[in-house]
């Protein structure tokens, strides 16, 4: 079990490619914390992934916490850090995987609109690394992931918000790698392409057609196959990985 007892945070756990790292976390041995909006939706992870823990590891592997929370509400996550610390003693991963979209073209795009996505996708980052980053700091260790995405890298047409604050979490990477890389904490950036997740459940066939073309495995990804990544990169096997961007796409840029 490659995260055995590593006590790991993972923002945005409700459902899509944040559950299925809590998920394939728990698989790998690691102590859950599930962090999403909604209570229930926090449960019912909390559930799954205690189901899935003692199904492979037995019923005292079955630890998983929950917590209902806004990101960009930095009280309740310092309440979330206090919380797990004095229940665990350590705070080994956090996974910056909570964000949304709300698209429109430059020209349509409300104020509203922009600044939501970016206190989510941007501000919320900023908020839950540093809220963890004391007990890091004190064990001189940890590992930070963020989600960034394939339009932070090349951008996308509707998406100006969304491009911004992805663009912006590997700006947190570069630095942040630079700033706690020598005080034994690594940071990393994940870049999904298009993923098989409740966000695309609306959009019209045509379009996810389109997306398809645009890879050349000619399909799109599935949340594991994004869950595998993060959780490579928080085990040990990944000790010398700081300060990547890892884009997990089809190949969608070659």
């Amino acid at each position: 079990m490659r995260l055995k007892n590593k006590v790991s945070v993972i923002t945005g756990a409700a459902q899509g490619i944040g559950l299925a790292t809590a998920l394939k976390f728990a698989e790998e041995g690691a102590t859950v914390i599930v962090c999403d909006l909604r209570a229930e939706g926090v449960d019912a992870a909390v559930a799954a992934v205690n189901t899935r823990s003692a199904t492979l590891h037995g019923s005292a592997a079955a630890q998983a916490l929950g917590f209902a929370l806004d990101v960009t509400d930095r009280e309740a996550l310092d309440a979330m850090v206090f919380a797990v610390t004095q229940r665990s003693g350590r705070i080994d991963v956090l996974v910056n995987n909570a964000g949304i979209t709300k698209d429109a073209r430059l020209q349509k795009m409300t104020v509203a609109q922009f600044d939501a996505v970016i206190d989510v996708n941007l501000r919320g980052v900023f908020h839950a690394t540093q809220a963890v980053l004391e007990p890091m700091l004190a064990q001189g260790s940890g590992v930070i992931l963020n989600a960034s995405s394939v339009v932070g890298i090349y951008g996308n047409f509707g998406q100006t918000n969304y491009a911004a604050s992805k663009f912006g979490v590997i700006g947190f990477t570069k630095t942040w790698s630079r700033e706690l890389g020598p005080k034994g904490i690594r940071v990393n950036a994940v870049a999904p392409g298009f993923v098989e997740t409740p966000i695309l459940a609306t959009v019209p066939e045509k379009v996810l057609q389109n997306m398809r073309d645009q890879v050349p495995m000619h399909r799109l990804g599935k949340p594991e196959e994004i869950a595998n990544v993060y959780a490579f990169l928080a085990s040990d096997e990944a000790s010398y990985i700081n300060g990547a961007v890892i884009e997990v796409s089809g190949g969608m840029s070659v």
